[in-house]
């Protein structure tokens, strides 16, 4: 006497082609919002300090300024320009692709726009011939491992459109505290680190220089996460101590 043999259908093979489906869905969803809505960016430096520390992570959005080969991975877009003419605010912190290589994100605030003239005489910014205004404010105080912390002076800039936002200067007679004239070619921005003394940023025209519109890949906006900068964020045993629990969700100004 056979066996009797079960009707009930095979189905872990639909299953698995199911569980295909979705990933592939869900990565392309992915996909489309890192290029054309939201990208993630961690702070690797400390060149943007006090406004941006060293592990923090936080939003940039790809489609203020309009979409450019830089707006996807890898800058895939067989095409050159932008779509749209939109420019970014004097004062904005951008993360924009380093002219040098057109790969390497870098993030820093627009100081110079189209036009504009700038220079830096002991450490206080000159835009189009006229002193931004620099006021003294309380010293940045940066903890140090096993040792005693380091006081950093801070200054609030203030723009002429009333934008302000804070610095760190800790000497007036550093490399590029006191510059040639620049003036800002057309289509072209000029950016800085808030961090005077510790930026690699257009002042140094060699590695940066002026940033072309289309290098831009969008303003800075909100901080999701910030940690310790002695802990990666892979390290979640940590988490519970080195989650600077005060950043969390604040805009970038």
């Amino acid at each position: 006497m056979s066996k009797k043999q079960s009707s009930k259908p095979d189905t872990k093979p639909d299953g698995v082609k199911e569980n295909i489906r979705v990933f592939i869905f869900a990565a392309v969803i992915a996909i489309l919002i890192r290029s054309l809505f939201f990208q993630p960016f961690n702070i690797p430096s400390s060149s943007m300090k006090p406004t941006l520390l060293i592990g923090d992570f936080l939003f940039v959005s790809k489609f203020s300024y309009g979409y450019s080969r830089h707006s996807v991975p890898f800058s895939l877009l067989p095409f050159s320009g932008r779509t749209s003419d939109t420019q970014p605010e004097r004062g904005d912190v951008v993360v924009f692709k380093l002219p040098a290589d057109n790969r390497t994100d870098f993030i820093k605030r627009v100081i110079g726009l189209p036009g504009d003239t700038l220079q830096m005489i002991n450490g206080q910014l000159f835009l189009n011939g006229v002193g931004v205004k620099r006021e003294r404010i309380d010293d940045f105080v940066e903890p140090q491992r096993g040792g005693e912390p380091i006081r950093i002076r801070r200054f609030r800039e203030t723009l002429p459109s009333g934008r302000s936002y804070e610095v760190l200067d800790q000497i007036d007679n550093g490399p590029v505290d006191t510059t040639p004239m620049y003036q800002v070619p057309d289509g072209h921005y000029f950016m800085m680190g808030d961090n005077r003394d510790n930026s690699t940023d257009s002042r140094f025209g060699r590695y940066v220089g002026y940033v072309p519109h289309e290098n831009l890949v969008g303003p800075a906006q909100i901080l999701f996460l910030s940690f310790d900068d002695r802990t990666r964020w892979y390290e979640v045993w940590r988490w519970p101590i080195s989650i600077r629990g005060s950043r969390l969700f604040d805009l970038v100004r």
